[in-house]
């Protein structure tokens, strides 16, 4: 990883870290935020994850319409630190807990590894 793809990196830990420890306290069974990056695409290839315990606690989050919030919330976030992203909802998805157990036996990084 080259200096630049570390300094980018640490912004997004920081900002994601924001974020995460915002929604942990705002949105009920939200769990952790992750992201994935191919820094020779950056920002293109940006991909963050917000994970929630479970199916219900993600069901109830979309329906009380939070999606659009959170979503301005990263953007706000990351182009706090110069990273900015046109349009959000390409670079964010939403996954759980339960499904993961589900589908991939609990192990996070195989899941990740298919975006």
């Amino acid at each position: 990883m080259r200096k630049t793809d570390k300094k980018i990196d640490n912004q997004l830990r920081q900002g994601l870290t924001l974020v995460c420890d915002h929604s942990i306290e705002v949105y009920p069974g939200f769990a952790w935020i992750t992201h994935k990056v191919d820094y020779t695409a950056f920002p293109k290839s940006l991909h963050i994850v917000c994970v929630f315990d479970t199916e219900l606690q993600l069901r109830q989050f979309n329906q009380e319409n939070h999606k659009t919030t959170l979503l301005n919330l990263i953007k706000r976030t990351l182009s706090q630190f110069d990273i900015d992203l046109k349009d959000i909802s390409q670079h964010v998805s939403f996954d759980t807990e339960t499904a993961c157990e589900q589908q991939h036996n609990g192990n996070w990084a195989l899941r990740l590894s298919g975006l």
